[in-house]
This record gives structure tokens, sequence and C-alpha cells, in this order.
């Protein structure tokens, strides 16, 4: 394949965006970078000529696949914790579980402080949606309890995301669950659903507690409460109901939640700064793009640009890759943008592709060793890009990324989106077991156990990152007796604390 072009410009982008790290922030700070516009956003035009000829490109060459939208005003005389302290409508919890629960993270300072971290790069957006809705602000703190402000979270019971939805609820929510991406993880389309069903439960029970102990369990379940106390003549606020336990413990926690925001001070507890103003810009995207290929035009670290994106589950974003229009969105740190669509045009004037994967459909006579011998990679590359396990293979009419050359079609056709990727164990005599995490597992030693490898389960079970908690349930290949794929669930003593 005649690729040695396309390596040349990488490894360009590449060596533009090692000048710039000094002037790159990470993501993980606890004070949001300035703004697009200010003097650390304009360091590369300022500080070295690369910048200045970037600039220049930019404007006599402007980037055609991207588009920047605008960023929402900001009063910066006050922090984000105040804007969401005045926004606060709920009728306070004044119950033991609540009082509890605040103890309970008002001793946790660090975790407290680890999650405020994390929502420096989401919360202003967040508040921005429920403000625009007129909704209480009290819902900005909820992912605090759903997920712990990990957009990469998963729970025992599949769901996923900031605000922590099961697959069948996405669906109802246009979540796209798809081969390209998980919008239960996207922070603008997890949190536009996680507001539509808040609004919607608000709307049928009349009351916010009521609306997120249903958010918890279900508005079945609240609403079989609520008869349950109508038939026999009792109060039907949250507090009366008899629901079950988790749900119990739901709304007490996010009381805490509030209560420590609202008066950090009295609990010990010192909350980072977090600037009323954008974190990200939203970048529209019109070409497909590799993923690290975009985070080296940003000139941030890869693991940087995933935390903002981390809804894609390929190696390559296409550009009909979402429910806005059809286009794919790029959240990128509000700083970065710029530099982003300087560096974007710079690449798209030198007529290189921006994305090194396209699809293929796979026949009944080709396996992953046959098809990465013939594209020119290693088995275990292609295994990787696609997140095939060992001692897996693919099922005929699977689609799967192979590198692009430059015969193939320029981008994936918006046909390829419904495209699926089904897996078949290796041998017949192999089954699936569904096997339930148990305190002091590690996947090593699961792995162990059960003849397998950490990397085999973390690929058949997409893992996004090791850290294990009981109850969780893994999937595990072992050997058995011939016929049809098996699966049993493994023996667990009781789940801690998921979150």
């Amino acid at each position: 394949m005649q690729r040695s072009k396309l390596i040349g410009a990488l490894v360009a982008v590449a060596a533009i965006a090692v000048q710039g790290a000094a002037a790159s922030e990470p993501v993980s700070d606890a004070v949001a970078p300035p703004l697009a516009g200010s003097a650390a956003s304009n360091r590369a035009a300022t500080a070295d000529p690369l910048g200045t000829l970037l600039n220049k490109l930019s404007s006599e060459h402007p980037a055609e696949s991207a588009r920047l939208q605008p960023l929402p005003d900001a009063d910066t005389s006050i922090d984000l914790w105040q804007r969401i302290r005045r926004g606060f409508a709920m009728q306070d919890l004044t119950t033991r579980p609540a009082q509890t629960s605040t103890r309970w993270y008002a001793a946790q300072p660090d975790y407290i402080g680890r999650m405020a971290g994390r929502a420096n790069l989401y919360l202003f957006h967040i508040v921005e949606e429920i403000e625009r809705r007129g909704m209480p602000t009290e819902l900005a703190l909820l992912p605090f309890v759903e997920s712990a402000m990990k957009p990469e979270a998963e729970s025992h019971a599949k769901a996923a995301g900031l605000w922590q939805f099961i697959p069948s609820t996405g669906k109802i929510y246009q979540l796209e669950q798809n081969l390209w991406r998980d919008e239960r993880r996207d922070v603008l389309e997890s949190t536009r659903a996680a507001l539509d069903y808040l609004q919607k439960l608000y709307d049928e029970f009349g009351d916010w507690h009521l609306a997120l102990a249903a958010y918890n369990c279900g508005e079945g379940c609240v609403g079989r409460a609520v008869e349950r106390a109508k038939a026999r003549k009792r109060a039907t606020d949250y507090t009366s109901l008899a629901l079950p336990r988790e749900t119990q413990g739901y709304v007490p926690k996010l009381q805490a939640i509030k209560n420590i925001v609202r008066d950090p001070a009295a609990y010990n507890v010192e909350l980072p700064a977090i600037r009323n103003e954008p974190y990200f810009a939203v970048l529209r995207k019109t070409r497909d793009i590799d993923v690290d290929t975009a985070a080296r035009l940003a000139e941030m670290p890869a693991d940087e640009f995933r935390a903002l994106n981390p809804s894609f589950n390929r190696p390559l974003i296409p550009a009909f890759a979402g429910t806005s229009a059809g286009k794919a969105n790029l959240l990128l740190p509000a700083d970065r943008a710029e530099i982003f669509l300087a560096n974007l045009a710079a690449y798209e004037s030198t007529g290189q592709p921006l994305a090194s994967w396209t699809t293929h459909t796979v026949s009944s006579a080709e396996t992953v060793e046959t098809i990465a011998a013939r594209v020119g990679v290693s088995a275990d590359h292609l295994r990787e890009a696609n997140r095939i396990p060992h001692r897996h293979r693919l099922a005929a009419g699977s689609t799967i990324l192979i590198p692009r050359d430059e015969s193939m079609a320029a981008d994936v056709a918006p046909e390829q989106l419904t495209a699926a990727l089904s897996l078949l164990p290796e041998r017949p005599s192999q089954r699936t077991i569904t096997y339930r995490v148990r305190r002091g597992d590690t996947l090593n030693g699961i792995a162990r156990r059960y003849g397998s490898s950490a990397d085999e389960i973390a690929g058949l079970n997409r893992l996004r990152n090791r850290n294990l908690f009981a109850g969780q349930r893994l999937n595990i290949v072992v050997a058995g007796s011939s016929g049809p794929v098996a699966t049993r669930t493994a023996a667990a003593k009781p789940a801690a604390r998921p979150r």
C-alpha cells in the first residue's frame, strides 16, 4: 500500500504537537484553562514562527471539515459553585438517611475532590442546559451520585456514562449505541437525554424527589408504590413510600452532595475552584478522522482527548456518527479549539486524508489472521483496533476496521453506521460463562482461575479500565464440552457499594 505520504504527514503533525506541548494544560486540572483567544491559547502563534505560519495557512486555507460552534456567554464574576447554589429549588430532605449520607461524603474529602476535579470538564455545560430548561440546579449534582462524574463509568447492570443509562432506556431517549459510538457516554447527548427523562418524570409525578426515585428504579416502580400508598390511605411523598432499599438511599445521597456544596466549610470540605465559563468548545466534523490524529491536531494527549470524547468506540471517528444532524461533534478544551482549526487547515492543505482506517465486510472464508496479512498489519493490531478478544473469530457479515490505502473510499459511507460486529468462539468446544466479581477479585486472578488472560477478558467485556467492583458481571470464555455456547452465572458474595 502507498502510505508513505500519510505517515509523513502524521509525523509532521506529531512534531507540531511536541512544539506546542508547553501550551497545553492537563484536562484533569481542577481549574479550567483560559478561554480560546486568551494569552494562553495564542502562545503557539506568538512564541514561535510555526504558530504564525499555521495562522497564515488557516486564513489562506480555512479548515474545510470542521466548524466551531459559538461558546456560550459566561459571568466570570462568580464561580460555578456559586451559580449552582443560586439555583437550588428542591425542598431539603432532613431525614436520617440524608444525614448519614452527608457524614459519609464529608468523611471522604479526597473522594469529593477527585469527583469535583473531573466535574470541572463537564459541569458548566450541564448547568447551562439545566438553567436553559428552568430546572433546579440540584440536578447538576446528580452525576456525582450516578457515576462519580466519570463518563466512562459502567455499572454491573450495564448502565453507562455520566447519567448511567441502561441500554434500553438510552434507546428510548435516542442515544445511539452502535459499532462506532455509545452516546450514553457522550457528554452532550447523555445530558440532553437525562434532562428530557427527568423532566418527563417530574411531569408525571409532580415532585422532584419522586422523579429522582423513578430515575433510579423506574417510573413503574414508583407508580406502584404510590398506588399501594393510596390504597392504604397513606401519604405518597418520597419519604412515606415503600421503595427498594437502593432507592431509599438514592435521593439522600443527592441531598448530601447538595449539603456539602451549599456550605463546604461546615463539613470541613474544600471544593476545588471551577470557573463559571465553558471548559470545552464544540466542533462539528464533516469528514472522517482518527482519534489519535484529532488529538495531535489539538496538541493534547490522546487520553485527555478521550476524556472529553469518551463515546467513540473505535480509533476512527466517522463523519456521520451522531444524532445531531448526522454529524460527529468533537469536544476540545476551549483554549485548544483555535489551535486545532489552524493545524487542521494546514493538514488539509497538504491533501492528505485525516483517517487511516476504513471499513471491511467479512466473508465466511476470512479470519482475523488472513485479513491482517492481506492489509499488512499484525493480527494483534487488528484485534485491538476492533476490540476482538483472542479465542474468538468473526462471524460472516461483520464489519471491521482495516487500514485505508489511497485506492479505498474517501470516508465511511453513512449506511455503514448501522453495521455490526459479531463474534463466535474459535472452537465449538468453548463456551462462555458469566462471572460475578467478588470483593478482592482482580482481573489477573480471575483470568488465572479460568485459564484465560486479563487482556482477553478485558477485550471480551470492552473494559475501559481494569479496576473491578463487587457485583460486576464479566463474560469469560472457558473450555467445555462441544455443543452450543452456554452461559452460567458464578455465585458471588453480596455486592459492595458500586460508586
